[in-house]
């Protein structure tokens, strides 16, 4: 079959992503119940009595507060992503209020404001659009990679800003390389702090896992296991680096690392004598359950779990923040108020029961408080084509969609949450959605299905933007009939382009990313 100009790939189709948790191999100061270890029992709402502890001494939450907050926060997540498809290039961000429950969208035009009202959030009109933000930090990480008096810089979609981190003295400087980097004085606010980020992990033999370093050994947290090992931090061995468990036994061998760079990310592939399970050591003798991975909103409570110091709460305090490290930049982060030491590296985030990413670094500690970054879950997910393991029947929450009015037609599509109708009029053309542009996803699943018209044949095409805007092929649907598409993919801006390769007419596309 003759196909258009626009480049097409294979189908891809990948379930690495969907329900997943992570999880530790058998871990010294757990007890044994009839050969196996107590798995810690939930309260209502799922969460587990050990987890409501932590968020009660470090958040003051009540076991109500806890659980409304985690569940709003799980809700949120899946909107969030929901509403930035269907706004798409107008979605300035989201985020959670102070009060942990109300979920604000931000969107540069007051028409889809609609949109996030019907989800249930509230809308707030900004001037920059998410993708905006980022190609601003994004300038900001080539400009201010040798700025000595700069640990770090991120978004903040509730200022519609972006932050630049100096050190005392240095806020002359931080303004400066913004202005360098064609940053304009209003999309900038300097934060001042005298903290100074750094890997968390340790030169000392202790629990629960080690990695030959330099000639000694550095010991890391385990994160969350998948189907052949677990994933942890990039700075917690290289490519290649053999690693050993608590019990001193050869556990696997690290197959994929990056750090510094974009990101601090890496995966141990253990062998035969280890078994990945859906839980987190807590170092309290007891196992958190993990149920899913929808990405909490900036502003919803977290907590870590560290084989340095336990498990800690806090909150998202924001996201895509870039890490001015000792050893070099690293891009992506999430920035949170938590602690942690020396050893936690690698350790594993919990919203919840779900899964959220594993520990990079930070500054302070667990006596005199101090903030943290972990690197993002579902982007070693995609990036790895990974597959978590999760508890039986565990999976993140799904955004809904309002039910179509009576009489409405409907088509074999309109399930998915994000709808877009079209019309192409000559064989041969090809049209984006949403609305011609793009929009912005978080590491997650994309699900498409296209209805095409009767007779014609229609393909359907997932395309990701490079950091020039360069928009490449991801994923493809082709033949006659209706489409499906399925793709796992790492955060960034996508659009669909739906091609009329036969025929003529209108055509319903249903996507969403979850």
């Amino acid at each position: 079959m003759q196909r258009s100009a626009i480049a097409v790939g294979a189908v891809v189709a990948v379930a690495g992503a969907a329900a997943v948790a992570f999880t530790l191999p058998s871990l010294a100061g757990t007890e044994e119940t009839n050969g196996s270890k107590a798995t810690s029992s939930s309260t209502p709402g799922g969460l587990s009595p050990e987890l409501l502890s932590a968020m009660k001494r470090d958040l003051g939450l009540n076991s109500e507060q806890a659980a409304n907050r985690l569940a709003r926060s799980e809700w949120a997540g899946g909107v969030s992503a929901t509403l930035a498809a269907q706004t798409g290039e107008d979605f300035g961000g989201a985020w959670l209020a102070s009060d942990g429950t109300t979920l604000k969208v931000a969107v540069t035009d007051s028409d889809a404001a609609s949109a996030v009202k019907a989800a249930g959030a509230v809308p707030v009109l900004v001037k920059r659009s998410e993708a905006e933000l980022d190609a601003l930090k994004t300038r900001l990480d080539k400009a201010a990679a040798k700025a000595e008096g700069l640990t770090g810089w991120y978004v903040d979609v509730p200022t519609n800003k972006v932050v630049v981190v100096a050190r005392p003295g240095e806020k002359a400087e931080a303004l400066a390389v913004a202005r360098r980097a064609g940053l304009s004085t209003d999309a900038v606010t300097v934060k001042i702090s005298d903290a100074q980020p750094k890997p968390l992990f340790d030169v000392r033999g202790a629990d629960p896992y080690f990695i030959n370093v330099g000639g000694g050994q550095a010991r890391c947290s385990i994160g969350f296991s998948v189907t052949t090992g677990f994933v942890t931090a990039g700075h917690c061995g290289a490519e290649g680096t053999a690693t050993t468990g608590f019990n001193n036994e050869a556990q696997g061998t690290v197959e994929f690392s990056v750090f510094p760079g974009t990101a601090d990310m890496g995966f141990v592939a253990v062998n035969d004598d280890w078994t990945p399970r859906p839980v987190v050591n807590d170092f309290e003798g007891n196992e958190l359950p993990v149920a899913g991975n929808t990405e909490a909103p900036v502003g919803a409570a977290i907590c870590r779990s560290g084989s340095t110091t336990g498990t800690f709460c806090g909150t998202v305090l924001a996201k895509n923040q870039t890490v001015q490290y000792p050893e070099g930049q690293v891009t992506g982060l999430t920035r949170t108020d938590v602690c942690a030491e020396g050893g936690d590296s690698g350790g594993p985030w919990l919203s919840g029961d779900q899964a959220q990413g594993v520990t990079s670094g930070g500054s302070g500690d667990c006596t005199a408080g101090g903030e943290t970054f972990f690197q993002p879950l579902n982007e070693i997910l995609a990036a790895e084509n990974l597959t978590l393991v999760t508890t039986e029947g565990g999976g993140g929450a799904e955004a809904t969609t309002p039910p179509a009015e009576e009489g409405a037609e409907t088509s074999s599509c309109d399930a998915l949450p994000v709808q877009r109708d079209g019309t192409i009029n000559r064989a041969g053309q090809a049209q984006a959605q949403p609305n011609g542009g793009a929009y912005r996803a978080r590491a997650g699943t994309h699900t498409a299905c296209l209805d095409a018209p009767e007779g014609a044949d229609f393909d359907l095409v997932l395309q990701q933007a490079n950091s020039r805007g360069q928009f490449r092929n991801v994923a493809q649907a082709t033949g006659t009939g209706d489409k499906t598409l399925s793709f796992s993919g790492q955060s960034g801006t996508y659009r669909y382009v739906v091609v009329a390769t036969s025929g003529t007419g209108e055509y319903n596309l249903g996507f969403n990313v979850q």
